[in-house]
């Protein structure tokens, strides 16, 4: 057994397919099936059931897979350590982050890294928090910041999670239309009666402020849903009507304005990495960054609040 097969069983077992996984490590298919083949001779069994067109795991194979990606993802780890051994000056952090930390905090935190370490290449993946925590249990991210917006787990392996940030949920509109005189703060019964913006039934955060308005016994009717953030801001930009955003989507968004509730709603913003997989010296530097960078947001931006010990 060794590395270039696993890698080589991972990737079909991930794609279900012989040719796009061959194209994807860039070997010729007829090698990678003599690879898989001589996996399966060594071991006695069978990894995968073959199917025109798809290929599947077979009970052998569902067992493999989780040990395969662990050895993999701490062979990366091996790697990436010797590389940063010498001061930092090389070396890979693959970030994961949702799309509103990804033009905030991630943002700041990238700019300060690259300028201390410019060396380390920087890989980030902008997608929802269950996504991301599937990239963090195959290995194909180091850290990722997650967001939660009650106290059920998110699924997934076994993760190390430091909580950074409680953000608050605020209303959000045009500049040119304010809702309340600064500093004033907005009612549950006041916002049902503005035209809402709201994002799909898909985003935890929509699941948050419609279980607000049932516990206050309102039940108000959208006029309009957005498939993504930033579209939902558009929107609101042009004074379609309001909507419901973590504080930190205002970031760079001159064009509005915002009113934070009076019941507060807020989600936790935590960063994340698998805690069988030790950090090399990249990602723990990145992850010092990050957590700086939390904290100077916290102290900014009163609906931010900062989770670390002072």
């Amino acid at each position: 057994m060794n590395l270039e097969q696993l890698r080589g069983f991972v990737e079909v077992a991930r794609l279900g397919h012989f040719t796009r996984a061959s194209e994807a490590l860039h070997l010729a298919q007829p090698s990678l099936s003599r690879q898989i083949s001589t996996l399966e001779r060594e071991l006695g069994t069978d990894l995968l059931r073959r199917a025109r067109g798809h290929i599947s795991l077979t009970p052998a194979g569902e067992a493999l897979l989780p040990r395969a990606q662990r050895i993999l993802a701490e062979v990366e780890a091996i790697r990436d350590e010797m590389d940063e051994l010498a001061g930092l000056r090389r070396g890979r952090v693959r970030l994961g982050a949702p799309p509103t930390l990804c033009v905030s905090l991630v943002a700041e935190a990238l700019s300060t890294f690259h300028g201390a370490h410019p060396g380390v290449d920087l890989h980030l993946a902008e997608a929802g928090s269950r996504s991301l925590v599937e990239q963090l249990a195959v290995g194909e991210l180091d850290i990722a910041l997650i967001t939660s917006s009650d106290a059920r787990p998110l699924p997934g392996v076994t993760l190390s999670r430091i909580p950074l940030l409680a953000e608050e949920l605020v209303v959000v509109t045009s500049s040119a239309t304010p809702l309340v005189a600064a500093g004033a703060a907005i009612g549950m019964a006041y916002l049902a009666d503005l035209p809402i913006i709201a994002l799909d039934r898909s985003y935890d955060l929509r699941a948050t402020t419609d279980a607000a308005f049932r516990a206050a016994g309102l039940s108000p009717t959208p006029v309009l849903e957005g498939p993504e953030m930033d579209t939902v801001l558009r929107f609101v930009e042009r004074g379609l009507g309001v909507a419901v955003v973590p504080a930190m989507a205002l970031t760079d968004r001159p064009s509005l304005r915002s009113a934070r509730l009076s019941t507060p709603l807020t989600r936790t913003v935590s960063l994340a990495h698998r805690s069988d997989v030790t950090p090399g010296a990249a990602v723990a530097a990145m992850q010092r960054v990050i957590i700086e960078t939390a904290a100077g947001f916290a102290d900014r931006d009163p609906a931010l609040h900062s989770l670390r010990e002072a």
